[in-house]
């Protein structure tokens, strides 16, 4: 089984238009194998119960932002390694600098393309 057909994501971001654009992304890129979430706070519990390989997420979002979510999985020990690609408009330098100190694996900035997801994607796990 290739790397596409195991590899499990997880999506966070809390527009719906949005988590359709990065899913619609993963499928033409042939990632199949993932899971939704509206909200840090939640995806951060479900990943605790449930790891996954790589979480995709969006910065600007209520209760708990992107790099809350990093921040939180970095400090879980069943979390800790799991890749990481923060996806935003607004990518400022306070931005990278904080996801840098957490451990931010990627950064993908809106909008952007498929071959950029695929790009992205691939700098953290490997040849698709």
């Amino acid at each position: 089984m290739g790397i596409k057909q195991s590899l499990q994501v997880m999506v966070v971001d809390d527009m719906s238009v949005s988590r359709a654009l990065i899913t619609n992304a993963l499928e033409e890129i042939g990632i199949l194998n993932y899971r939704v979430e509206n909200d840090g706070q939640s995806a951060l519990a479900k990943l605790v119960a449930q790891p996954c390989h790589l979480v995709i997420s969006d910065y600007n979002m209520p209760n708990l932002d992107g790099l809350g979510l990093l921040k939180g999985l970095r400090e879980h020990r069943i979390t800790q390694r799991i890749g990481f690609i923060l996806i935003t408009g607004n990518a400022t330098g306070d931005v990278v600098s904080i996801g840098q100190k957490y451990g931010m694996n990627n950064l993908l900035r809106k909008p952007f393309s498929s071959t950029q997801m695929k790009d992205a994607i691939q700098r953290v796990v490997g040849v698709l």
